[in-house]
């Protein structure tokens, strides 16, 4: 199993990437063969909105023509969830991994990924948790003042992954007040920036969220080049 760093590309094309490294994992699967495609790829998007397949359009707030103004793209794509956003400032991390070979559970990889971005935001002084009933990362998780600072939506077929999470870095985050983010209408949005009051190197933040990958799939037996 690899890191793989993407830095910025366009999301249709990161998207059509993943797909292809899916296909050969689930090929190689098939086929009982022992070679380890499973990769971990990190990347940033140009502005883009993506609406998952149980997702509802309405959490679209804003026209096509407003879409290209803002110089936005939009998608509806095949990974659970609803509607959230991508842009310059934000990690989104791909997993691609075949979760028999690390022996988890799709809720329980779901679990792994929020734990991930948990003790990354620790290690920047910035308290996170988990909400009941809602996938994703949170501040105040329980308060009215909840806001999001990381979503994740997963596409898994035998057991295979795709797709992954997205975090709040540096984060432009006006363009969440043109969606209902995630479906909701009654919490916020927010990233490491907002939350410490001063810019990051997105670079260490990519950092430490490798280190947490190892620690956390080390303990299942599991190493990452």
């Amino acid at each position: 199993m690899v890191f793989s760093d993407w830095n910025l590309i366009d999301y249709k094309q990161a998207w059509e990437k993943q797909q292809a490294i899916f296909d050969k994992v689930l090929e190689a699967k098939k086929m009982s063969l022992q070679e380890d495609f499973q990769e971990i790829i990190f990347c940033e998007h140009p502005h883009v909105f993506t609406l998952g397949k149980n997702g509802k359009g309405a959490n679209m707030l804003i026209s096509e023509a407003f879409l290209q103004q803002i110089g936005a793209q939009f998608y509806k794509i095949d990974r659970g969830g609803d509607i959230t956003y991508h842009g310059p400032g934000q990690i989104v991390g791909y997993p691609i991994l075949d979760l028999e070979k690390i022996h988890v559970s799709l809720k329980s990889y779901i679990h792994i990924l929020e734990e991930i971005i948990i003790r990354t935001l620790s290690d920047f002084g910035i308290s996170a948790e988990r909400l009941e009933g809602a996938t994703g990362v949170w501040i105040d998780a329980h308060k009215s003042t909840a806001r999001k600072i990381c979503a994740i939506g997963v596409k898994a077929s035998r057991y295979i992954t795709m797709h992954g999470f997205a975090l709040n870095v540096n984060t432009d985050l006006k363009y969440y007040s043109y969606i209902n983010p995630c479906g909701f209408v009654d919490k916020g949005v927010t990233s490491i920036e907002k939350e410490l009051t001063r810019k990051v190197d997105i670079n260490e933040v990519q950092e430490v969220l490798k280190k947490h990958f190892r620690i956390l799939f080390e303990e299942r037996g599991v190493f990452i080049n």
